[in-house]
C-alpha cells in the first residue's frame, strides 16, 4: 500500500506563554500543501519490521524514525503483523514544513487501512497527537486553526485556491532551542482567525510568525528569501514554523520562477 505524506505551512505563527509542563500554548493556522514524500507498506512475508528510505537523506540521530515508531505505536495496541516500510524523502527535513510529522501520522492512517484495524479519525489523531504536536493535522489533512502545543484542531474555512505557493528552503538547520531562545511569549493584538478574515493587503502586519525576530537576527539569509519574495512580487511572505523554510504566496497571473531566484536552494512551486 502506498501514500503521499504531504507537508504544510504555518500562516501566523504566536507563542502565547510557557505551560507548567516545560512546553509553550501557540496560535497558528495549518495549511496543507500537496509537495509530498512517498511512502510504501506492505506485510512482511518472514522476519521482523524493517524500514529503509531513499531520496534525501535522513540524519541517524540513534532514534526509530516517526514512521518506525508509528508502527510500533499501534503494534502495542492492535498486534500488528511484521512489515516493510520504505519511505522516499522528497520534501526537507527540519525545514519547518512538518514532513516528517505527515510521514508518522501517514504511517498511522496506512497501516489503519492495510490490516482493516477500524480506527475511526479521532482514534487516530489520539494516536497521532503521541508521535509529535502537529502530527495529528495530517490526519484529517484540511485547513486548521491549532491551538494547545499544536495538537488542539479547528478545522476552518479558509482556501489559498487561486495564488501561486512558492516555498523556499536555504537548507539552514534552526533548532528548538534556538528558536525558542528568541521568544517572549505574549497574546497578539490580533488574533490569527481575525486575521486571515481581512483583507489579504493586511496580513503582512498582522499575520506574523513569532519565531521570526530572533531567527532572522541569527540568521539574515532566510530574511533575505523573505524580502526576495515580495520583491518578486507576493501578496505575503513569511517563514513557517520554526524555519528554514520561507514562502511567498502570488497572485495566479503572476507565476514567479524560484529556481532563478534561488539557484541554489530548493524551491516548490504549487
Amino acid at each position: 500500500m502506498i501514500g503521499f505524506p504531504n507537508c504544510k505551512i504555518n500562516l501566523g505563527l504566536n507563542i502565547l506563554r510557557k505551560r507548567p509542563d516545560g512546553f509553550h500554548d501557540l496560535s497558528t493556522l495549518f495549511y496543507p500543501l500537496s509537495w509530498s514524500d512517498c511512502l510504501e507498506i506492505i506485510p512482511a512475508t518472514e522476519g521482523q519490521t524493517t524500514f529503509s528510505s531513499s531520496g534525501l537523506p535522513i540524519p541517524a540521530d540513534g532514534n526509530p524514525n516517526l514512521c518506525e515508531r508509528a508502527y510500533s505505536l499501534l503494534q502495542k495496541t492492535c498486534n500488528l503483523p511484521p512489515v516493510k516500510i520504505h519511505l522516499h524523502k522528497v520534501v526537507p527535513m527540519g525545514a519547518g514544513l512538518g514532513g516528517g510529522s505527515s510521514d508518522g501520522a501517514f504511517t498511522l492512517k496506512l497501516l489503519n487501512e492495510l490490516f482493516q484495524i477500524g480506527l475511526s479519525v479521532n482514534q487516530l489523531k489520539e494516536f497521532a497527537a503521541q508521535l509529535g504536536s502537529d502530527c495529528a493535522f495530517f490526519i484529517e489533512n484540511t485547513p486548521s486553526l491549532a491551538t494547545g502545543r499544536g495538537e488542539i484542531l479547528t478545522p476552518v474555512d479558509f482556501s489559498l485556491k487561486g495564488s501561486h505557493i512558492v516555498v523556499v528552503n536555504p537548507g539552514i538547520h534552526v533548532g528548538t532551542r534556538e528558536a525558542f531562545s528568541g521568544i517572549m511569549p505574549a497574546i497578539p493584538s490580533v488574533q490569527i482567525h481575525d486575521a486571515i478574515a481581512l483583507p489579504r493587503d493586511k496580513w503582512k502586519d498582522v499575520l506574523i510568525n513569532d519565531f521570526e525576530k530572533g531567527i532572522f537576527v541569527n540568521h539574515p539569509k532566510i530574511a533575505q528569501i523573505k524580502d526576495k519574495l515580495y520583491e518578486m512580487g507576493a501578496y505575503y511572505a513569511a517563514m513557517s514554523g520554526s524555519g528554514s523554510s520561507v514562502y511567498g504566496l502570488f497572485d495566479q497571473g503572476a507565476r514567479p520562477e524560484p529556481d532563478k531566484v534561488f539557484p541554489h536552494y530548493t524551491c516548490w512551486v504549487e
